[in-house]
């Protein structure tokens, strides 16, 4: 019975993998900056996979990949790891972390969306219905959650909403073309693939930049490279594998509507381990957002 939820469970748990994910890794950024904390965790992600690698398979490196597999794994990478995480941390930058989360509620019909086009997956009326909620109901948690954190306004400008479009866009094309790349392949060999690829682009941007010498600052943090650690656990490592079955055994719309679950999820994380106050407007989406996801269960 389970093995017909297997795409949504691997969903749902990414997504509470990744509500863990975001306070470590907001607690390292803090620290020593986002894109340094982006690059520790894809190298600290490599080293769990290739242990899991060692372990289930008998080789560390993706080594026996296809060419399929490579080209679009890796394109996927590029499209997640690196544009659409460089778009969404420069967002938070510009408009504020408030409307760039609300933005990436943007993912799941983006991903429908990419999917119905690349691939040819349809959606029932229950599933749209659920998708709506859900959507819906993860923006309202996230505008009365950012009330209390973001003074004034919500600062909107067309090079800031571009940047948080671009996060979003990165993140569903990404999925899709993982679900193209994976190919019946292993999905923490696939995610090592991504990971590789992520890596490869962030230190080819970090030449560029010039930005080597913070990399070095960074590593002597040794609060911050601990939840580094930790981040790439329950990230890119867990997380993003999680992902990939989720879209490999369901329609890649609703595997990313659950996945999104994830700024309802951090809330009880907040208020038991930082004791914020949620009001009942959060409370509000959170519960709609959470009956979406049991719709698309049913």
């Amino acid at each position: 019975m389970l093995s017909a939820y297997t795409g949504h469970l691997a969903a749902l748990g990414a997504a509470a993998l990744w509500a863990f994910t975001a306070l470590f890794i907001e607690g390292a950024a803090r620290r020593v900056g986002s894109l340094t904390v982006n690059l520790l965790r894809l190298v600290f992600a490599f080293v769990f996979l290739s242990l899991v690698g060692l372990l289930s398979r008998g080789q560390p490196l993706p080594l026996d990949a296809t060419p399929h597999n490579w080209l679009w794994l890796a394109v996927s990478g590029l499209a997640g790891f690196t544009f659409g995480d460089l778009c969404l941390y420069r967002a938070y930058v510009v408009i504020g972390p408030r409307l760039s989360s609300l933005m990436m509620a943007l993912v799941p019909p983006i991903t429908a969306l990419t999917g119905w086009l690349l691939l040819g997956e349809t959606l029932t009326p229950r599933d749209l219905l659920g998708m709506t909620l859900t959507v819906v109901g993860i923006g309202w948690a996230i505008l009365d959650r950012g009330r209390g954190s973001e003074s004034g306004p919500i600062a909107v400008s067309p090079a800031g909403v571009a940047l948080g479009f671009g996060g979003a866009l990165g993140q569903a094309v990404g999925l899709i073309l993982s679900k193209i790349g994976m190919a019946g392949y292993d999905p923490f060999a696939a995610t090592q693939v991504r990971v590789i690829a992520g890596t490869v682009g962030y230190s080819l941007l970090f030449f560029a930049l010039r930005w080597w010498p913070n990399v070095r600052t960074g590593l002597r943090d040794r609060k911050a490279v601990g939840l580094s650690w930790l981040g790439a656990f329950f990230g890119p490592f867990l997380g993003v594998s999680l992902s990939l079955i989720a879209v490999r055994d369901t329609v890649s719309g609703v595997a990313a509507s659950i996945m999104a679950l994830t700024p309802v999820l951090i809330i009880p994380l907040v208020i038991l381990f930082r004791k914020e106050r949620v009001g009942i407007g959060g409370l509000i989406g959170a519960l709609i957002a959470v009956t979406g996801v049991a719709l698309l269960f049913l």
